[in-house]
């Protein structure tokens, strides 16, 4: 099982809720994505004023579903970073009640490192690669 050492918290609202009473499988995915910001921004990667300076853009993502979540649970998502190459990361994501453990999904995305003003790719800042290996303890690039 994977560890996780980052939780945020997911307030379920009445509006993520679909006719069947339950999350939509669409806001699994904001979830996500307010997870991974909330990741970023903990770290101190990104402090959330110059979206240009971002450095990374959303190039692949998995969501598997396993539950429903009712508006009555308590919810939030595990991230972490489980690969750094030069110019792409990869992140894993459980989305789980915050009681019982119960999984509602789990998932995960990879980012490319991103220049917004010239919409090139580039490699991921050095400075982000040592925050993230260290507090996911990820092992240092050989060679």
């Amino acid at each position: 099982m994977v560890d996780f050492r980052f939780f945020q918290p997911i307030d379920v609202r009445y509006g993520d809720l679909d006719p069947q009473g339950h999350v939509n499988n669409a806001r699994f995915v904001t979830y996500l994505e307010h997870a991974r910001v909330s990741y970023i921004q903990h770290l101190g990667l990104w402090d959330g004023s110059d979206y240009l300076g971002l450095g990374f853009i959303l190039v692949h993502l998995e969501v598997d579903f396993q539950a429903p979540i009712l508006i009555t649970d308590q919810v939030w998502v595990g991230v972490r970073v489980s690969h750094l190459g030069e110019k792409s990361l990869d992140m894993m994501y459980r989305v789980e009640n915050v009681e019982t453990g119960k999984v509602y999904a789990t998932g995960m995305t990879t980012l490319v490192g991103y220049d917004y003003k010239s919409e090139t790719s580039i490699p991921l800042l050095e400075e982000w690669r040592k925050k993230i290996a260290s507090f996911d303890n990820i092992p240092e690039r050989s060679g």
